[in-house]
């Protein structure tokens, strides 16, 4: 079997044998020349993988890496199955971009090579939030659709991201067929790089005013934003798409009285003021924290590049800021969304796996039915799908940052998280509370739920092997016991299998396939371990609950459950 480097070294000839510009053959020739033989391997050493959601990877020459010809045989591939797909009607796609770097060109590329094959192209003509992107595609009635972004990667990544005609990333079939056709482009002269301008069109502002309409009509208690329309709000687009939106949805809520950070106000894809684009990490959004408490605001919001994930800060009752994660944000949105839907019949939510089971709780003890997903917005797009006529859609969420209310946009959506947060604020201060009150207030009513959250990163191609090894030692050799609490039952969504640990019987697991393994424990602890699906690590959730009979025990409990989560994570990775 070649090794990692002869495979590089084969695919790396092959590029300079193949018809690509003079620029990118030197820098193969660089790479070949190098004494780094790492880079040549990592640059070269398998084809960036087209995977069920598009692309992302670093940019740079080689077949693993992001560049004209990677975006050009994916591009090239999609329109081959577009065109099998529907070939008795005119295809039309929508195509949006982020602030990275070489978003835009990379997106120009995608829709010349749109254009060449004949399909009408939508193209947005600057920025735009990935969320608009969903929402352009149903709109405009087109077939498919393509955001170029790397979500909140680090600045080196960029992305591809693809859509079907319902608004969502691809699922099955489309996903592995796509993946098919693309896999089928062994030669760059399959890829038709040469535009037709007149299959190109420009979206105009009438898209945008439809999406804000949309997210207007949904937020419950408009009449405390009237009242409240001075709460001081800041927001940081943290050099992203989000400041073409998220501002102006504000403005058009009612609020008056935003705060934008200004050192991050403007797009940039080297993201000068932030180590990461990331506002699940606390480093990307102390700039924000600092203008909240200079300002005294009483919600902070930041978005990653693409607007798709959005971090909140919240004051305590010292009045500190603090960051909610993940869970705590979308179970904070779902009490305040469930406790003001006046119709449950036939009502639903959705989550992931991985997400807080706080959710599953309160959502039972309001009379909303709550649905599980596997990790990733395309599958409760694909849920909503099976579900549209039958029972109404609320909202979803995830842990990581993402949120979605109403049908309208089939993808995690930030600009509308914020209107709706926004939104919050004003109703908890019109009742003379805070969002912190409402924190612990749904707390007390439904149990303390506290998660934790472990990256290990492994990059290049021995990283992925490590991540590997890491998963198949979870599986074939379980811990029996974490911090004490033994393992009850194991789930292995691998092969579809729940397992009792005390009898060892088994059932089987009702979703599709997914290498990702969940373990319970016997005081109601879950940690659940995956390998990332976007970037080069593997991740460790765990989710740990207590009862909270008063406000007043919130900081002494939330201690016990950080203590146990830190037992937990100790043992978990050492």
């Amino acid at each position: 079997m070649p090794s990692h480097l002869e495979n590089a070294k084969a695919k790396a000839n092959h590029w300079l044998n193949s018809n690509i510009d003079d620029v990118t053959k030197e820098q193969v020739r660089k790479l070949l020349a190098s004494a780094d033989q790492k880079l040549l391997i990592d640059s070269f050493y398998k084809d960036l993988e087209f995977g069920t959601g598009g692309l992302r990877g670093l940019m740079g020459v080689g077949s693993n890496c992001m560049n004209q010809y990677t975006i050009g045989a994916a591009t090239q591939g999609l329109a081959n199955y577009l065109k099998k797909s529907f070939s008795s009607k005119p295809i039309q796609v929508a195509i949006a971009y982020d602030s990275r770097n070489n978003s835009k060109f990379f997106a120009q590329i995608t829709a010349n090579i749109f254009s060449a094959n004949g399909i009408t192209v939508h193209l947005f003509t600057e920025l735009r939030p990935t969320p608009l992107l969903s929402f352009a595609i149903r709109y405009l009635k087109c077939d498919s659709g393509i955001v170029i972004t790397a979500s909140h990667n680090p600045k080196e990544y960029n992305g591809y991201k693809a859509y079907w005609n319902e608004g969502a990333q691809l699922v099955p079939p489309h996903d592995k067929n796509v993946i098919t056709e693309v896999n089928a482009i062994t030669d760059f002269d399959q890829i038709k790089f040469t535009a037709d301008p007149s299959k190109i069109k420009s979206i105009s502002n009438a898209v945008e005013d439809a999406y804000y309409k949309e997210v207007i009509q949904r937020i419950p208690k408009k009449e405390s934003i009237a009242r409240q329309k001075n709460i001081s709000l800041v927001y940081s687009s943290l050099h992203g798409a989000g400041i073409t939106m998220v501002p102006e949805c504000l403005k058009r809520l009612g609020f008056e009285n935003v705060t934008v950070v200004e050192e991050q106000k403007n797009p940039d894809g080297n993201f000068p003021t932030i180590h990461s684009p990331n506002p699940e990490e606390q480093s990307a959004m102390e700039m924000a924290l600092k203008k909240a408490k200079t300002v005294n605001a009483e919600l902070v919001m930041a978005t990653d590049p693409d607007t798709d994930r959005v971090g909140f800060g919240i004051k305590n009752d010292r009045g500190d800021f603090f960051l909610l994660n993940g869970n705590q944000g979308f179970s904070l949105m779902m009490w305040f969304i469930l406790k003001n839907l006046k119709e449950k019949n036939d009502a639903y939510i959705a989550k992931t796996i991985v997400t807080s089971e706080l959710v599953d709780d309160m959502a039972r003890n309001l009379g909303v039915e709550c649905y599980n997903t596997l990790t990733g917005f395309k599958y409760i797009a694909e849920l909503m799908s099976e579900l549209d006529g039958k029972k109404k859609f609320i909202a979803a969420g995830e842990e990581s940052y993402g949120y979605m209310v109403g049908d309208f946009v089939r993808d995690k959506d930030a600009v509308s998280a914020c209107a709706f947060f926004a939104a919050m604020a004003a109703a908890a201060k019109d009742e003379g509370k805070t969002l912190y009150d409402w924190l612990l207030q749904m707390y007390v009513e439904n149990g303390l739920y506290k998660e934790g959250l472990i990256n290990l990163v492994r990059t290049g191609a021995d990283g992925e092997q490590q991540i590997k090894a890491m998963m198949e030692k979870f599986r074939n050799d379980p811990p029996q016991t974490l911090a004490g609490e033994k393992i009850e039952r194991q789930l292995d969504y691998k092969i579809s299998v729940e397992k009792n640990m005390a009898n060892g019987k088994t059932s089987e697991i009702l979703l599709p396939k997914s290498d990702v393994l969940q373990f319970y424990t016997d005081q109601g602890s879950k940690i659940s371990v995956r390998p990332s699906g976007t970037e080069p690590k593997i991740k460790f959730y765990v989710s740990v609950k207590s009862n909270l009979n008063t406000a007043a025990d919130f900081t002494s409990k939330e201690k016990l459950l950080d203590d146990k989560i830190k037992a937990i994570g100790k043992e978990i990775v050492g």
